[in-house]
């Protein structure tokens, strides 16, 4: 079974996570997700058990468990849902052309085409043809 934890402290390494989960059976995997700019942990992870008896009861036992001050969140992960093109960033973005975003819908740093503009708050600060397109 794959496991969510989440609210992990940021210092927290894989095998001290580990260990609280091999408390209570066989743990196949351990990942805390890194974030690729920083390098730092962004507070959660998964664990994998192949037992689904043993993770439920690690679920149990562990989920609000304090770890270094800071009440964990542990779970079932659910399945990872396709993103499709709802998403900004880079290439993507559900209105607008897509493009860099930092919230709001759409928008976003453009290479040519006609959407949004760089955009950093909520709604769209470029609309058609405005921000910062350009056409090469």
């Amino acid at each position: 079974m794959n496991i969510f934890v989440g609210s992990l402290p940021f210092k927290l390494e894989e095998s001290e996570l580990r260990e609280y989960f091999e408390e209570y059976g066989d743990v196949t995997s351990v990942k805390i997700i890194i974030d690729k700019l920083s390098g730092r942990s962004k507070g959660f992870g998964f664990v994998e058990m192949p037992d689904d008896e043993q993770a439920q009861q690690a679920i149990k036992e562990l989920n609000g468990a304090e770890i270094n001050g800071r009440a964990i969140v542990v779970n079932e992960a659910e399945e990872r849902k396709d993103r499709g093109g709802s998403r900004g960033g880079f290439g993507g973005g559900s209105q607008g052309g897509g493009g860099y975003n930092r919230g709001g819908s759409g928008g976003g740093y453009n290479k040519g085409g006609n959407g949004g503009g760089y955009n950093r708050g909520g709604g769209n600060r470029g609309g058609n043809g405005g921000g910062r397109d350009r056409d090469y």
